[in-house]
């Protein structure tokens, strides 16, 4: 039963502490579209996306105005575009520029899929859509775009990865007008998960139903806000369960959203991903979350430990408020989308290398990361290739979303505005990686991916 103290309590959460769902997220199954003329099968995607979505937004907004509760973005994730390019042939921008229509005239944020699977080798369509993505991202406003490289069962595909790497910095040239946006739309994984909510790594993988409804929300203002209520004495074991409780009512407020709005549009309901994910806004930011525990600027000594503390709490609350856990779920750290994190890289207190480290123990991996616009293919091939390798080894998602910022070099900055927000050009190894990125192959999956 809900009490007065529980009702303001949330109020509070939501008023002055950034509280909100962060999207909810409609996962509509292509496969029935695929046909052997591309026309055709245009005409079947848009029509699919369109019947099952027309009211996606219109929902979300009647929930919010029912509940107050805010819902910022309404999205959409389809069966990853390479498996209908294959069946197709055709031009792969054609089904990105249909994607980005039915995005529109159903009135969602994002839309994301035009993405490939090819952890161990490439099926006829990846190549081909690979190579079309830099076109694909620049001529098209809501299209996010993954491509996932590796796995724990698989090992990691070496020629997959030393492409990716021209494709990143290609996908970047092709909007250097527009603040490399496309590279920002971009995302390369290790051990993807099927319904992941999130842009722009959301795609509806190919063990999901026809559709499904998946909710991300968020909150690391509400987990700040409670514990810089705590004595400065507080010891970690207190932390780490103020941590949980927080997570719990949070994720609470997304099992409701994500239940309504599986009711009212007449789909499952599938995960609740209860990642904490940041803004720009102050006091909406995960590195907040490190310096309320004890550091003094997020990026020094004792920053990984903090991390992996406040992810596994927020898991082990999160996932007692919902029997419906999924996507990614933890705590992310993209460097343009957190306050605290610009202003940790741009006092030098966080580097690369840091944030490398501090993914083994967080959700994702490298994200919103801006990098000197001379950066070459294989130095962002082999930054996608020391993630992959934590993922692998680690069994947990990996991923990499850099942006290398065409015409900037180090210390200058890229500004994107909204929720992508802005970051500084952050330093990278000048030593080159080439001659291993060119040996191609893939790196074995490692012991542990033995499990039967």
């Amino acid at each position: 039963m809900l009490n007065m103290t529980d009702i303001m309590e949330t109020i509070t959460m939501i008023q002055d502490e950034n509280l909100d769902i962060r999207t909810i997220t409609m996962g509509i199954s292509l496969l029935d579209c695929c046909d052997s003329d591309i026309d055709k099968s245009c005409e079947k995607v848009y029509n699919k996306i369109y019947n099952y979505a027309k009211d996606l937004v219109k929902t979300g907004e009647d929930i919010e105005k029912k509940y107050g509760i805010p819902i910022v973005n309404k999205r959409i994730s389809v069966t990853p575009i390479a498996m209908l390019v294959g069946a197709s042939g055709g031009d792969p921008v054609q089904y990105a520029k249909t994607l980005d229509r039915a995005a529109k005239d159903v009135g969602v944020n994002f839309i994301g899929g035009f993405s490939a699977l090819v952890h161990k080798g490439f099926s006829p369509g990846d190549k081909k859509l690979i190579e079309s993505i830099p076109r694909a991202l620049s001529e098209t406003d809501f299209v996010c775009s993954s491509v996932n490289i590796g796995s724990t069962k698989a090992g990691i595909n070496m020629d997959a990865v030393k492409l990716m790497g021209g494709i990143v910095k290609a996908a970047a040239e092709e909007t250097k007008d527009r603040q490399c946006i496309g590279a920002a739309k971009l995302v390369v994984f290790c051990n993807a998960p099927e319904d992941n909510p999130f842009m722009a790594g959301a795609f509806h993988g190919p063990g999901e139903p026809d559709c499904v409804l998946n909710v991300g929300v968020s909150g690391p203002g509400v987990v700040r806000a409670a514990l810089a209520k705590m004595p400065d004495d507080a010891d970690l074991t207190e932390v780490a369960d103020m941590i949980k409780k927080t997570a719990f009512k949070i994720t609470r407020m997304g099992q409701l959203v994500g239940t309504e709005a599986s009711k009212r549009l007449g789909v499952p309901f599938g995960i609740i991903d209860l990642s904490l994910a940041p803004t720009p806004a102050i006091g909406d930011s995960v590195a907040h979350i490190l310096e309320e525990i004890g550091l003094e600027q997020c990026g020094t000594h004792g920053t990984t430990a903090a991390l992996a503390m406040l992810n596994d709490a927020v898991k082990k609350g999160g996932v007692m408020a919902s029997s419906n856990v999924g996507g990614l779920s933890g705590a992310f750290i993209p460097v343009t989308e957190d306050a605290g994190m610009i202003d940790a890289a741009r006092a030098g207190s966080l580097s690369i290398e840091k944030l490398e480290a501090m993914t083994a123990v967080c959700s994702v991996g490298l994200d919103m990361i801006v990098i000197p616009g001379d950066t070459t293919p294989e130095t962002i091939s082999a930054i996608i290739a020391d993630e992959a390798a934590i993922g692998m080894v680690n069994s947990k998602t990996t991923a990499v979303r850099v942006i290398p910022a065409v015409g900037l070099k180090e210390g200058e900055e890229l500004d994107f505005g909204g929720l992508l927000g802005n970051g500084p050009v952050m330093k990278l190894h000048s030593k080159s990686p080439a001659k291993m990125i060119n040996r191609g192959g893939r790196i074995p999956a490692p012991l542990q991916s033995l499990k039967n």
